[in-house]
């Protein structure tokens, strides 16, 4: 019997950790002032970024339809996260762009990461942490934003 995990298992355990870390995420969001964001409003509000985007060019960088997009950014604007102004360029066209209380979510999100990052190498140890890291950025590709996880994965 080999004591090596199942191939399956890494992908899983990776998966799990980023599960973990997320949970962790909107948890800590919650007490400050975020109940309402959801794990995907993370991928949109990075993908609309601060100049604003608009629906199909948020569903390209998603994977998904204009339609999925257009669903997304409506429960954002609802909850407070977007605004849709019309495109100065194009009256056509409406920007979507991120509200003062979505940047705030974003600058929250980055704090908090730093912080699980900061748990995780205290429970590992900052070395073994650092090694992982390491690691991961060898067989990963060097773009770190795949915004596209959500079309992906075949749901937003």
């Amino acid at each position: 019997m080999s004591s090596e995990s199942p191939g399956f298992e890494l992908p899983l355990r990776l998966l799990l950790a980023f599960r973990v870390l997320i949970d962790e995420l909107h948890t800590e969001l919650g007490r400050q002032g975020h109940p309402d964001i959801r794990p995907m409003h993370g991928f949109v509000m990075q993908a609309i970024g601060p100049h604003g985007t608009t629906a199909v060019e948020l569903g390209r960088t998603l994977g998904v339809t204009k339609q999925a997009a257009g669903k997304t950014i409506e429960t954002l604007e609802r909850i407070g996260y977007v605004q849709r102004a019309p495109d100065p360029h194009d009256t056509r066209r409406k920007v979507v762009r991120l509200t003062p209380y979505g940047l705030d979510a974003l600058t929250r999100s980055a704090r908090i990461f730093d912080d699980l990052r900061a748990n995780w190498a205290a429970e590992l140890g900052a070395d073994r942490l650092q090694a992982l890291e390491s690691d991961l950025r060898k067989m990963t590709p060097a773009t770190l934003w795949r915004l596209d996880t959500p079309g992906w994965f075949g749901t937003l």
